[in-house]
Order: C-alpha cells, then sequence, then structure tokens
C-alpha cells in the first residue's frame, strides 16, 4: 500500500514525456523521512584520501536544499571492493557539512540497528549519511531484474523507516543495484533536481536539437560510442557524426585503411568478447550512413615518444595512433563552429601525453567558440573541460558517462523505469488519499 501520508502537490499527467515519473515538487514532504541516494563518489589523494574534487558533491546541493524540511537520510557510495579509494563516506558527510554550512551526522552502519536507530532519532532539517552502501554485500550483488533487487534486506530494512526515496544519482542511473532501483516497489520514488535537469536537457536534444546536429564520437569505449553514433543517426538526431580516438581507428579500418597491426590488436583486445557484435553494428552504420560519417583525414602516431602527423593514405605504420592528424583537427574545427549542437563523447586521442592531447583540446576549444548547444557526455571529458575552465562556455556537461550513453544509445536506464515503475504503482493512491481530505 502506497504511504498514504505524501501528498501529490499537483496530479500526475504520466502521458508526458517529463511526467512519466514524480519529482520533488509533485510531494509535499515536509517532515518525511526522505531516502536520498546520491552519487558523491569523488576523487581521492591517494596518500591522504582527501577529496581532490568536489564537484559532485556541489551538485546534489540543490536537491537537499529543496528538502530542508523532511529528514534526509543520504545514501551514497565511493569507488568500490578491491579499490585503493573504497573508503567509508565520513570524509564525504564532513565535506557536505562543509559545504551547506551545517551539521550532517554520519553512521558507521547501512541497514543495521545502528542506522535504523539514527534514523528513528531525526528531527526535521536532520541529514543523516549512511556509509559506503557497496560495503554491504546486497548492493554488490547480482540481480536479474528490478524485483529481485526490491526483496534484499538493505531495501527492505530501509523502507520501513521512510516516507519516500528520492533519486538524485544520475551518474549511476544505468546501474540496476538495490540502492537505486529496489526501492521502487516499496515506496513513492522521485527524481532529485540533478536527474530532473539531466534527462529534461538529454532529452530534448534528442527530439529536437539546434541544427545542424553534429556527433564527435571516441575514446576507447568503442562498442558504447557505435551503439550511440548508429542510434543518433537512425533516429534522425545527428545529421552528421564525426569519428576519432579507437572509434576513428576502427571505421577506417572498416573503410579499407590498413591501420597497422598494433592498432588493429589494441581494438581487438579493447573490445574483447564484444569484437564480433561492434564490427557488425558498425558495417550495417557505415552501410546506411557512410555519407553522413566522417573520417580523419590524417593521424599522428607516437613513434619513440615523439607525435609524428600521417596522411591516410602513407598508412600503415607499426606505431599505435594516439591522435587525430592537424589537417583533421582544421576540418573538425570548422564543422563544430558551423553547428547549431554538439554532442560529443571524447577524447578524441591519448590526452594525458602532452603532445597527444592537441586534437581534444582544439576540439573542445572550438566548441567553447562556438555558438552551438554542446552537450559534453560526462567521464574523462567532462574532467578535461573542467581542468581547462571551459563549463560555463558548455551547454551541458553531463555528470554521468555511462549513463549519458546508455541514454543516447536509445537504451532504458534501469533506475529512469524504476521511477516510473513507482509513479504507476504509487500515484492512484496518493491521488486518492488527496481527494479524500
Amino acid at each position: 500500500m502506497p504511504k498514504s501520508t505524501v501528498l501529490l502537490k499537483n496530479r500526475i499527467r504520466l502521458a508526458n514525456s517529463m511526467a512519466r515519473f514524480l519529482s520533488i515538487d509533485d510531494l509535499n514532504l515536509e517532515g518525511k523521512t526522505v531516502l536520498l541516494r546520491v552519487d558523491i563518489n569523488c576523487p581521492l589523494d591517494p596518500e591522504t584520501n582527501v577529496i581532490l574534487d568536489n564537484n559532485r558533491i556541489n551538485m546534489v546541493l540543490p536537491t537537499i536544499n529543496k528538502l530542508s524540511q523532511s529528514k534526509i537520510v543520504v545514501i551514497a557510495h565511493q569507488s568500490r571492493p578491491g579499490k585503493k579509494d573504497f573508503i567509508s563516506t565520513l570524509t564525504h558527510a564532513r565535506e557536505l557539512s562543509r559545504l551547506l554550512g551545517r551539521p550532517v551526522q554520519w553512521v558507521e552502519d547501512i541497514h543495521g540497528q545502528k542506522a535504523l536507530r539514527a534514523i528513528g532519532k531525526l528531527q526535521n532539517g536532520d541529514i543523516l549519511m549512511l556509509n559506503n552502501v557497496r560495503m554491504d554485500a546486497d548492493e554488490i550483488r547480482k540481480y536479474p531484474d528490478i524485483q529481485s533487487a526490491s526483496e534484499c534486506s538493505l531495501v527492505e530494512n530501509l523502507s520501513s523507516v521512510a516516507d519516500v526515496y528520492v533519486n538524485d544519482a544520475f551518474a549511476c542511473a544505468h546501474r540496476g543495484s538495490p540502492s537505486m532501483v529496489g526501492f521502487s516497489r516499496h515506496l513513492p520514488c522521485v527524481a532529485g533536481e540533478l536527474v530532473k535537469k539531466e534527462l529534461a536537457i538529454l532529452e530534448k536534444t534528442i527530439e529536437a536539437p539546434l541544427r545542424p546536429c553534429i556527433g564527435i564520437f571516441g575514446g576507447i569505449k568503442v562498442d558504447d560510442s557505435i551503439l550511440v553514433a548508429d542510434n543518433m543517426l537512425r533516429n534522425g538526431t545527428c545529421d552528421e557524426i564525426w569519428v576519432v580516438g579507437g572509434v576513428g581507428n576502427l571505421l577506417l579500418e572498416l573503410d579499407g585503411v590498413d591501420i597497422g597491426e598494433i592498432n588493429h590488436d589494441f581494438l581487438v583486445k579493447e573490445l574483447g568478447s564484444k569484437w564480433t557484435s561492434t564490427i557488425s553494428l558498425a558495417k550495417a552504420m557505415v552501410r546506411d550512413f557512410r555519407e553522413k560519417i566522417m573520417l580523419p583525414v590524417d593521424v599522428a602516431a607516437n613513434i619513440e615518444g615523439e607525435r609524428v602527423d600521417f596522411q591516410i593514405e602513407k598508412l600503415p605504420v607499426e606505431s599505435p595512433l594516439f591522435d587525430i592528424g592537424i589537417h583533421s583537427i582544421r576540418m573538425l574545427s570548422r564543422a563544430i563552429k558551423s553547428a547549431g549542437t554538439i554532442v560529443m563523447n571524447v577524447p578524441a586521442g591519448v590526452f594525458e601525453i602532452d603532445d597527444f592531447a592537441l586534437g581534444t583540446i582544439e576540439m573542445l576549444n572550438a566548441c567553447a567558440e562556438s555558438n552551438a548547444f554542446t552537450i559534453v557526455g560526462g567521464g574523462h571529458t567532462a574532467t578535461i573541460v573542467k581542468q581547462r575552465r571551459l563549463g560555463k562556455k558548455m551547454g551541458h556537461v553531463s555528470t554521468g558517462g555511462g549513463a549519458c550513453l546508455m541514454l543516447l544509445s536509445g537504451k532504458a536506464l534501469p533506475s529512469i523505469v524504476a521511477l516510473e515503475m513507482s509513479a504507476q504503482l504509487f500515484s492512484m493512491g496518493i491521488e486518492k488519499s488527496i481527494e479524500n481530505r
């Protein structure tokens, strides 16, 4: 049964694109106990575990401030088991307290008696952060579906002491773990401000981009990039795509260019078991949209630590290809400056090495100078944008690399599916409680 104490402020129109699920604005959450799932996974100093970049914590402040009259229970993770930066969330609680300018309680527990007692003592306006949720076996176990994830102790125990669940962890929206999807069958589940903003911008870009819309796809996650590129060409979102990095190398090879054994073997190793399916999809994409796919005309090889540019006609070279060449950079920069919308999942090369960061840097500079609305798909590219202080010159820098890619590739995000399920399960009961008042 729905929690009858949680009331809708406005009736839901589930037929609308952005009203498939509830948001904080739809509910009266004053005095309610709210489970708030966030992604504040931060880079840490390897020696001291001090937070090096608090951007993800800053991004959830609007949601926390909107819940100022609620009893907030923060569910968060840091890294994953086996990693050096897999630590408790005590550091994160202290940083959140500093940014908010008010106390944030922390408990060394997740859903045991210690955590449940701490939640029971909360007053309106209090904030309690639970320990790293990935330290719990329930969270890291694999589940075949949302139903299974909803039946674990973590979800059942926390649901018993809460009124509502708020998901503001867009960067984890592609994951089906209990803390992301399991509460949908127990509590009214709503989207936080960050999730709502991300979805609104990305869905608008997919449905009605300013023209011309160009996609720029690169990096070493070639299978993901091919999925996104193919979907955005087939649904008419992109008018053309430019391929760089590993994606560019793969499509050059499919176009008949000998990229060299060392580069071919690298792609085979990176794709692993996904090699055959990725090649099949890439071939179909090239067959159907060859005139809309812009390949590099030159590349930069790493020859004994030095950058050497080669025209495509001069390949193969038995050295790793680490960047696009200067002529390709110029062509891409011109295309960027004449675009209406840019969707990019880069980098263009091995940007960690200065000599091979040129393609990535020049591409980002061109986006910053362009009048186009630029979407940066999270991950390494978002980090570079921040390092170069270009964020304010981009239309939208997504907080979720994997989630952004999954959405743009046309796949359903598990956590959004869970929010939609919750809206269907609980909306009628909530609306009925209003009618009876």
